[in-house]
Parts: structure tokens; sequence; C-alpha cells
């Protein structure tokens, strides 16, 4: 649940609306008259600091009354990403009291205080609700209200509202633990969401899929005891939206690695190998939360790979729902194996446009770290549009080679293709390449979601789990949503 949201366009009450204060100002040489004014003359003297230093490192101190307070500047013309750091570093202190109310009192222009008021919301909603923790004894408590002095919004910020609804639906299923979101529990949780928010909502189980011949999901699958992995897929439609974009998500509830066991350092964490799922899932409240004009069928690939005497192996050839057929070189990849019959289903929908979330391959967090994500597409213009997309909503992305003279090292004896090479020599490009085999012709995006996880948090958000590509596709969904260029 998300804090209610007050707004006042004077600034006169804000010092003592709460107990707890974020003044908010645009990057200057000297401070105006603001909230707690002596108190923070004070602090910047006693840290040798000048005003303007406040845009780097913020300050965080008590007013004369006991109030917590903090101050920050924020430098409009550098990006988006670094504005949304510096309001985290300076809300972080005050959202670690865990208050029931937060002001939060803008200044400057009126774009100034409207860009700055979105970001000292938006940073509150996303770091002020409690994701799930399992301790005997939780005393943690939510923010309730967030009252915003000098600026007032006509919808109440409703679209960032929105954003941080899906943000929060990501972080929360990413986190759960794996005997909390098994994909049994995992569809459960989704038939519930899609009769609240009117989707249309289809399973195909494990008996349809093997009846349909999709044999590379259904290998991944084998190796569970239990038979509740499938393909869900939901739809969101829109009265009057020209087009249909399908988001596809690995929902892979936890990667053992299979026969290929992963060691325990790198099995640590694996219930998150879900997160594509969780991120496409994010979109799609926020889209209906905020009515985005456009049309989503949204596809979750849910399942476990697991060891098990029927699990499958090296060497196996399965044939994939389009015919294909694999051979398996490495079990451990295989998020490509059910994104490969998900990404056909998709297709056959003819949406105007596809994009796929999933965290991939290590190879991707070695060549970027945590805090891009990887992308690869079809042609230049959704590239241009998913860079765009990144720097609008500080989710940064980069955009790998997709180059076709990379596909002799998926070359096999046996079969049309192999799923991945023993070397890992570019296995993010080579998963692309492996995955482009089932998109048939429509345009596509993959994102390899190397910053799911940032240590100290990344951004706007505070939480290592980080719900990256929620903000990024809502943005990336309204350019779809324009006409493409001729």
């Amino acid at each position: 649940m998300l804090a209610k949201l007050e707004q006042s366009l004077s600034h006169r009450n804000a010092e003592r609306a709460a107990d707890h204060l974020l003044v908010v100002l645009p990057k200057a040489t000297t401070v105006p008259a603001v909230p707690g004014a002596a108190a923070l003359k004070t602090l910047l003297a006693r840290r040798r600091m000048k005003s303007q230093d406040l845009a780097d490192k913020p300050l965080c101190g008590n007013l004369a009354d006991g109030r917590l307070a903090a101050w920050v500047m924020v430098d409009f013309a550098k990006p988006v990403f670094e504005q949304q750091t510096v309001l985290r570093k300076a809300l972080q202190p005050l959202l670690d009291e865990q208050p029931r109310n937060l002001a939060v009192a803008v200044f400057g222009d009126q774009a100034q205080r409207r860009r700055a008021a979105g970001l000292g919301v938006h940073g509150a909603w996303v770091n002020g609700a409690l994701l799930p923790v399992r301790k005997k004894k939780d005393e943690r408590k939510p923010l309730g209200k967030i009252l915003l002095f000098g600026f007032r919004s006509p919808d109440g910020f409703a679209a960032l509202r929105a954003r941080a609804e899906g943000n929060l639906l990501a972080r929360e299923l990413t986190i759960l633990p794996p005997n909390e979101l098994t994909p049994g529990l995992y569809r459960e949780r989704v038939r519930k969401l899609a009769r609240q928010e009117g989707w249309k909502h289809r399973e195909y189980d494990l008996k349809t899929l093997r009846r349909m011949g999709a044999g590379a999901f259904v290998a991944v699958a084998r190796g569970s005891i239990e038979e509740d992995a499938a393909i869900v897929h939901l739809r969101r439609q829109v009265k009057g939206a020209g087009k249909t974009i399908a988001l596809v998500g690995k929902g892979i509830c936890f990667d053992t690695g299979g026969h290929n066991l992963k060691p325990a350092r790198y099995m640590h964490g694996m219930h998150e190998d879900m997160n594509g799922s969780a991120v496409a899932l994010g979109i799609l409240l926020a889209a209906t939360r905020s009515g985005a004009p456009v049309n989503l069928d949204c596809w979750l690939a849910l399942a476990q790979n697991h060891i098990s005497p029927k699990a499958y192996k090296q060497n196996e050839v399965v044939r994939a729902l389009n015919g294909t057929t694999i051979e398996v070189v490495h079990t451990d990849a295989e998020g490509r194996m059910v994104l490969a019959d998900t990404l056909t289903l998709a297709a056959r929908g003819k949406p105007s446009a596809m994009v796929d979330f999933a965290t991939l391959t290590g190879s991707m967090h070695a060549a970027l770290g945590s805090r891009y994500s990887g992308i690869f597409a079809t042609d230049d213009e959704l590239i241009g549009k998913a860079i765009a997309a990144g720097r609008a909503t500080g989710e940064r992305v980069c955009a790998f080679p997709f180059d076709a003279d990379y596909d002799p090292a998926l070359d096999s004896k046996i079969a049309d293709i192999k799923q991945c090479t023993m070397e890992g020599e570019a296995d993010h490009i080579l998963a692309a390449r492996f995955l482009n085999r089932f998109v048939s012709d429509i345009p596509w995006l993959h994102m390899d979601l190397s910053a799911s996880s940032c240590s100290g948090g990344l951004g706007a958000v505070a939480s290592d789990v980080t719900g990256f590509g929620v903000a990024w596709g809502m943005a990336f969904l309204e350019s779809l949503a324009q006409p493409r260029e001729p």
C-alpha cells in the first residue's frame, strides 16, 4: 500500500507538518528562506560546505524542536539517474526512522518545483512501502502519508503512482522465498490479480503444452515433482487502442542448474530468477492503473529448474513449439528454453512488437555489472527508443551487437540449433541470437536484466532488489504507441 498524498501550494506549514521533512531545492549558490533554514546554515558551516554542495551531498539534521530534516539540491542539468540518486540519499535517513508522515517542500520556478515534487513523491512511494520479510518479530511501519508543499499536481501524480505500484509488485514477487512462490502459488496470485484488474486470463499447463509440442519448455519443467509449471497469458484490451504490445517474462521460480548443478555460492539467490516475469507483470499493472492507451499481451513462463531422475540432460534433442530442434548443451541455460516456446506463442498473436525480460546470462552481468541492463533488438529504431526510455526514467540500458555472424557458434551436427556453447564466450549475445529463432518476423527487443539486483540500491530505489524495467517499460510503451518512422 502506497502512502496517501496531500498537496499544498504554500510552504507556510511545511516545517511543522510532520516530524520528518525533506526540502528539495534547485542547484544554486545561495539558499532561499526554507524550512529549517537556521539549522541548515549551522550544518553547512560545521561541515565547511557551500550551499551548492548540497547537489552532491545532502545534509540531514535535527531542528530546534527535535524534528528531523534533510536538505538537498537537484541539478536538473544532470541525467535523471543522478537526480534520483541524490534524492534517494536525502530521503534515506528520514525513511530509516519509519515515519508515519513525511513532509516534502519543493522550491524553484514552476518547472523545477514540478520535477522536484515528482522525484520526491516517487522516491517516497517506492521506498516508504514495506517489502516482505519473515522475521518472528516485525515491527516495521510503512509510510502512511506524504504532505507535499510548494506544488500541486492536478491528478496527484497518477502516472508516477501507477509506476511505483508496478515497481513494488515486481520487487515483492522477486523477494519472496522460493517456498512461497512456486509456479503453482505464483499462478494463484496471478489469477487473483487478473480478476482484480479485469485482465483476460489463460493458462497453458504442462498437459496442454505437451499436447501442443512445446518441447523446450516441457524439457525444463520435467525435473520438478510438482506438475505446476505453466505459460500464463494475460490480456489487457483498451477500446480504440491501435497497437498491441506483447510482454514476455522468464519466470524460473528456482534455478538449481539442473544436472549441471550450480555450486552453493551461485545457487544462493536463485529464487530471484523469476524477476523477468515480475517485471512484465509490474508493467502490465502500471499500464492498467495509469490507463496507458495500448493493448498488452503479457506472457509469463513459470517453471523451476530442478535436478531429478526425470530432469532434462545434456545431449538431449528436443523439439520446440515452432518445430525447431534444439541440442541441449548445458542444463543451466534453461531460461532461453522456456522463453523459446513462450515467444513462439506470443508471436502467434501477431502483436505490433514484442519485448521480453529475463535474468538470462551471467555474461551480461560480467559485461555491465549491476547498474545497467543489456538490450538487443531487431531494428535500430527500437534500440533508439529503448535507450531514450532509459535516460528518461533513470533505468539505463546498453545495446549490444546482434549480428548474424554470431550464429555459426550455435550450429549443431544433430539438431537445427545448439542451446548454447560450452565455452561461454559472448553467451549474452548467443542467447539473444538463439531467442531470435522464435520471434517470427515481429519487431522484438530482448532485455537481459543484469540490473535486477544492485547492492545498496539503484537510482530511485533503495533496496537491493530494484524492480528495474518497470519504469523503463512504461516509457518504452509510450514511445511504441507512437507511429513508427517510415
